[in-house]
């Protein structure tokens, strides 16, 4: 069965909302993309909410070119949205309806990992519903504090048991914490 692996960057405070907003940690260098590129190239599929994609699209659209660019957009992306109706990215697949059966079902189909960025309320209705295999938390080193709930990785009535299997630092003081699901 493919894994859902969850990959979101979060600062010290919590705060998950609009990370291209965030002080600069002196880019990722190259052990960063390096494990970013590990965790792409061990999925073949992207799995969003739809305030993720409109983020995404354009910035991935517009680096054409680049090999890691290339492979996002190649994949096959999934988005979560009752809005979206006409995507403008590759290989975009809408699920409108009943988002935890249908991706239930995915996991079930052939293929690598699915790779999910963001922890909004589509990461929380995977986790309540077993759905999470694996989530990966870049902490980033700062505090920023948070304008409402909705900007934290914490949401009221969410819950989820998770173990962690591996810590990196990288050399810009971000942290990896990778936890797989004890569910």
């Amino acid at each position: 069965m493919r894994r859902i692996v969850n990959s979101t960057y979060v600062t010290l405070d919590g705060v998950i909302e609009s990370p291209q907003d965030w002080p600069s940690t002196g880019g990722f260098s190259e052990d960063g993309n390096a494990v970013q590129a590990e965790l792409l190239k061990a999925c073949d599929a992207v799995l969003m909410g739809r305030r993720t994609y409109h983020v995404f699209a354009p910035v991935w659209m517009s680096l054409a070119g680049d090999p890691f660019a290339d492979r996002m957009n190649a994949m096959p992306k999934y988005v979560v949205s009752s809005t979206l109706k006409d995507p403008e990215w590759q290989n975009t697949v809408i699920v409108d309806s009943d988002p935890v059966a249908a991706i239930a079902e995915l996991k079930t189909q052939p293929g690598a990992d699915i790779v999910q960025y963001g922890f909004g309320p589509l990461a929380h209705a995977l986790m309540d519903a077993g759905l999470l295999d694996e989530l990966h938390l870049w902490v980033h080193p700062f505090f920023i504090g948070a304008r409402s709930s909705d900007d934290l990785l914490n949401r009221a009535g969410s819950t989820g048991r998770f173990a962690l299997t591996e810590t990196l630092s990288l050399k810009n003081g971000i942290v990896i914490l990778r936890y797989r699901s004890a569910a």
